[in-house]
């Protein structure tokens, strides 16, 4: 019994140990079935997903899932010093004859790894033989190690998370709350300051490298909620995804040396966000189909609010392919994410068929889709 004890300790403490350095530590998404923290926010978040979108209050809705993201940071550190501190006290009741006073049980015994693991140092256990010195030395210094990273690990997520708000909240003085790439286009057009146009793809371009590397890094970052309402990441990306193919579609370019400019930056900022959506995509293992997204009046009602803003625009037969050719690459790749983390609707960007509720008085309303 004491080796099966010690044995099932040393599995424990492996693979607590091994979850949090992958989790944290290794700058990369890391897969593996053997990952506790992996299993355990896709299963906690789909069951606070579906709570909230019961929630007939869009701010208590809203509260819900804005709170699952800090919530879960403390979940998985008290699951992993839980199980620290039940392999530790397993391999410590193997070891219960080297111990002073002898534990009377297991019990006892997870009290005196959780002691040495916390460094609290009571004195009214101690480590007598060797092996349980050794033992009880190395939970004292997982104790402190995980410490240490706890602080290191907040500091870095809320850093990344702060990073990537001040971009989406600089974007909704343009775009709106929701985003549309459509109104980016407009209050671009209509404020007389083009030139700077490219400058918006350049730094989203830059944005969604920074958010592809945080965000696979760390993945509970996706579960944190943008903290502005109407606003979400996932629709902002859209937003600027929308933009840059309307400006490579729709508009024409040739006419203002600005938009050749921002054509440019336009490309690139679609091919980095389109990566950053595919990594996303394979890592939460989302399902979707390639469409465009948006039907013919849509696109129409779109050109319509350009052409008053002040663009020239191409052909609508030529630039309605091309919008649909390039748009369908990555269209439902946003829906899907944005069904995923229930994002506030916006234009193009999520589920816009209403969702049907029934509340706890009987009677249906309908409620907006986006997730």
């Amino acid at each position: 019994m004491g080796a099966l004890e010690a044995g099932a300790g040393v599995l424990l403490v492996l693979g607590a140990l091994t979850d949090l350095f992958q989790s944290i530590v290794t700058p990369r998404p890391v897969g593996g079935r053997l990952r506790p923290s992996r299993y355990l926010d896709r299963v906690l978040w789909r069951a606070v997903r579906w709570l909230a979108l019961r929630e007939r209050m869009t701010r208590r809705r809203e509260a819900l899932l804005g709170s699952y993201g800090p919530a879960l940071v403390l979940i998985q550190f008290v699951g992993w010093g839980l199980l620290l501190v039940a392999g530790y006290g397993l391999i410590l009741d193997a070891l219960r004859g080297q111990i002073t006073p002898r534990p009377a049980g297991l019990g006892t015994s997870i009290y005196v790894a959780a002691v040495s693991f916390l460094t609290i140092g009571y004195g009214d256990y101690a480590p007598s033989g060797a092996v349980a010195r050794v033992v009880a030395a190395i939970a004292g210094a997982t104790g402190l190690g995980v410490i240490a990273l706890v602080i290191t690990y907040l500091f870095s997520l809320f850093a990344a998370f702060q990073r990537r708000e001040a971009a989406v909240v600089a974007l909704e003085a343009a775009a709106g709350a929701p985003p549309s790439g459509v109104s980016l286009l407009e209050t671009y057009a209509l404020g007389g300051i083009l030139d700077d146009l490219a400058d918006v793809f350049k730094r989203w371009q830059r944005w969604s490298a920074e958010v592809l590397d945080s965000h696979l890094a760390f993945p509970t970052l996706t579960y944190f909620r943008s903290s502005h309402d109407n606003d979400s990441w996932i629709g902002s990306l859209g937003a600027v995804m929308d933009a840059s193919t309307l400006v490579l579609t729709t508009l024409d370019c040739e006419v203002d040396p600005a938009l050749v400019a921002a054509r440019g930056w336009a490309r690139q900022a679609l091919w980095v966000a389109g990566h950053c959506l595919e990594d996303l995509i394979i890592y939460f293992d989302l399902r979707f189909e390639d469409h465009v997204g948006v039907e013919l009046h849509e696109y129409r009602a779109a050109r319509e609010r350009l052409v008053r803003a002040g663009y020239r625009l191409r052909a609508e037969t030529e630039g309605w392919e091309a919008f649909q050719r390039v748009r369908s690459g990555y269209a439902d790749r946003v829906n899907a994410l944005a069904h995923h983390w229930a994002i506030p609707p916006a234009q193009w960007i999520g589920d816009r068929s209403p969702l049907k509720l029934r509340p706890r008085h009987g009677s249906e309303r309908d409620l907006p889709g986006g997730g």
